[in-house]
């Protein structure tokens, strides 16, 4: 549902900005898509739309590849398992071949608690500048892995 629902708001900001939201919640509902604001926030943010003071657009024009690339979200519930924590470090236990997708998708997120990642196959190490910051990225994390 998600990937058609990005599918159809692509093709309606191929045809023209769309000046708010609500518009663009309304345009959705039009073509049978009921999301709430939270949704649609994060569809904006996952499709990296820019706003300028036309409104909504696509960020490149085109809707190439990386605008469909899964978000960090979905990559965690994908292949995370279990996220522990040793001070500032959290090692994020995934499943077999499921490390370097999250590490490669908790860098590209650019998370201000992240200093930097470790990828084997099964784990991911993630450096946190200090203790606070890991125990607020864990809860995070974990919220993401349901």
């Amino acid at each position: 549902m998600k990937q058609q629902r990005h599918t159809v708001i692509r093709e309606l900001l191929s045809k023209a900005p769309i000046s708010n939201q609500d518009e663009l919640r309304q345009k959705l509902a039009g073509r049978g898509f009921y999301v709430t604001q939270a949704t649609l926030s994060r569809d904006i943010h996952e499709l990296k739309l820019s706003k300028g003071p036309g409104g909504y657009s696509l960020s490149n024009g085109n809707g190439d590849e990386e605008d469909s690339l899964p978000g960090i979200r979905e990559v965690l519930q994908s292949f995370g398992l279990e996220v522990r924590q040793a001070m500032n470090l959290l090692v994020l236990i995934t499943k077999t071949s499921g490390a370097q997708p999250i590490a490669a998708g908790i860098d590209y997120e650019d998370f201000p608690e992240v200093v930097g990642t470790i990828a084997g196959d099964d784990a991911v190490l993630i450096i946190c500048p200090d203790m606070e910051q890991a125990t607020k990225l864990k809860t995070k994390i974990e919220g993401y892995l349901g």
